[in-house]
């Protein structure tokens, strides 16, 4: 028997072979105890008639290999994939809802932030997140550079290597910030926004994650439970855009402009792409395919359909018109709402989750007209409240029998198991990570503000001519149609009429048309 760290190494002799099984000590919440889960077994063949008589190499020391679940890693890598394909689509949701003239800048920072995300958990963002001997407020810098993570375990799952569980978290680090700024669009600097999802997914989301999801996290620790991301996702990015648009200002033209959406299709196609990404946001949460997973997947389809129909259906009543965006945006509400307790709920539970969610995010759209910000495009809404409602509700509806269908995970659960001071631990964790997340966005975006070359507010004439063309000096749409004429003597070309159709400041389709002398 040998003792390491967090784990037990025990050894069993037959003949020339001995038999090694690994355990891995884990908190049990049931009491204040831990609890041995084995996880692993390997065999050796010695020629020595002893096994203590042999050097016997431990597993994961080395270069050993220790013998994963193929299959659950496999199912990790498709989630991971999975989620990778919902930052694009958070690029073209933002892309459809803006004016013509910023749409595409909002795709550009849905992959810029994949990139920038991408160098940070590298850096240092997974360590300061998931580091093994960290504290409870945040990580520690012993997996810097991802050092000593190729083969271990991940410390959430002994069923897969760190290495996988780093990659599949660094996509709901991209994912984050890619939310927060929409609710910048159409006004902020690009530059200065690389620099911020940096910093902020360093001293925000990276802290708030360690919390919730690292087995040595305050939260974590308390008792609260968060399946996909609620508070480290939804609640973070949520509150973030709340400060973010408080501290650009309004756009030009607020409330005495339109601003409507120019491209609905985009909306539809950033939608099917997150929803579709959703299942390995949510399924792949249970970092291994099983029956956990499969009720994952089925309570977040249900709940954003539900959603989907809920605030559709509100925003009937007042034109009589099925409407496309309020379609899409119910399925994303119903999405956030479920993101917390999708390895914890029923079926029947995520129709609620769904229905509060289309209700509750569709009335919280008026706030920005109540409290007069300009969250361009409902981020505080759908992320922030959606985020809030999602973990009071699976404070309500979490089962252990649920949670326990991997296996492996013991809650108490939550009312429905009669485990009453759950919501509190709830909402204490949705609240601090709102106001952490708020405070110190405000306080990134105060001191790059004045700090020179990093303003985050674009130019009056930039946000008038649109940040497509004063940031990239590319558009998403240019359509020109030009009548040519040839000199039948010199073959000379010449344009006898063009026309030109682009989107003006209040969304109306603006025609131009110049026509030119023959020859």
């Amino acid at each position: 028997m040998y003792v390491q760290e967090d784990s037990l190494y025990v050894g069993f002799k037959e003949r020339n072979r001995a038999t090694f099984s690994y355990f891995s000590f884990l908190p049990n919440q049931l009491s204040d105890s831990f609890i041995l889960v084995p996880y692993l077994s390997f065999t050796e063949h010695f020629t020595m008639d002893s096994v203590e008589d042999t050097n016997v190499t431990l597993p994961f020391k080395n270069g050993s290999s220790p013998d994963y679940n193929p299959g659950d890693v496999g199912f990790v890598l498709m989630s991971t994939a999975l989620v990778f394909f919902m930052v694009p689509g958070v690029g073209y949701f933002y892309s459809g809802m803006a004016r013509s003239k910023n749409a595409l800048s909002l795709i550009l920072l849905s992959l810029l932030s994949i990139a920038v995300v991408s160098f940070q958990w590298w850096f240092w963002g997974f360590s300061l997140t998931y580091s093994k001997d960290s504290g409870k407020f945040i990580g520690n810098f012993r997996n810097i550079f991802l050092q000593n993570v190729q083969n271990e375990p991940s410390p959430v799952s002994q069923k897969i290597p760190d290495l996988v569980f780093a990659l599949y978290q660094l996509m709901f680090a991209a994912i984050t910030p890619a939310l927060a700024i929409g609710a910048a669009a159409e006004r902020a600097r690009l530059f200065p926004t690389i620099i911020f999802i940096f910093v902020w997914t360093t001293l925000v989301y990276d802290v708030i994650a360690h919390w919730v999801w690292s087995p040595n996290g305050w939260a974590y620790m308390m008792g609260a439970i968060d399946f996909a991301g609620g508070t480290p996702v939804h609640i973070s990015c949520g509150a973030a855009a709340l400060a973010y648009c408080m501290i650009l200002g309004k756009r030009n033209g607020h409330g005495t402009e339109e601003f409507r959406p120019h491209n609905v299709s985009n909306i539809a196609l950033g939608t099917v792409m997150m929803w579709f990404g959703w299942f390995g946001f949510n399924g792949g949460s249970a970092l291994s395919a099983n029956l956990r997973a499969a009720n994952a997947m089925y309570v977040t389809n249900l709940s954003a359909s539900v959603g989907g129909l809920t605030w559709m259906f509100l925003d009937y009543r007042l034109e009589r018109k099925l409407s496309t965006l309020s379609f899409c945006s119910g399925i994303i509400a119903g999405l956030v709402a479920i993101t917390p307790g999708s390895g914890y709920v029923s079926p029947s539970a995520a129709l609620l989750f769904g229905f509060l969610a289309g209700l509750i995010c569709n009335l919280s759209v008026k706030l920005k007209h109540v409290f007069e910000f300009d969250d361009a495009l409902d981020v505080f809404a759908v992320h922030g409240v959606g985020g809030i409602l999602g973990n009071l509700l699976t404070g309500i509806f979490a089962q252990k029998s649920i949670a326990f269908y991997d296996n492996h995970e013991r809650i108490k659960g939550g009312w429905l198991d009669h485990h009453w001071e759950q919501i509190a631990y709830q909402l204490a964790t949705s609240m601090a990570g709102l106001f952490y997340s708020f405070a110190v966005t405000y306080i990134i975006l105060f001191i790059m503000n004045i700090l020179p070359g990093l303003s985050i507010r674009a130019s009056h004439e930039a946000e008038v001519k649109g940040i497509d063309e004063s940031e990239i000096g590319e558009n998403a749409y240019y359509h020109v149609a030009r009548l040519m004429a040839a000199n039948a003597r010199t073959g000379e070309l010449r344009t006898i009429r063009e026309t030109s159709n682009f989107q003006n400041n209040v969304g109306k389709i603006d025609r131009t048309e110049r026509t030119f002398a023959h020859f």
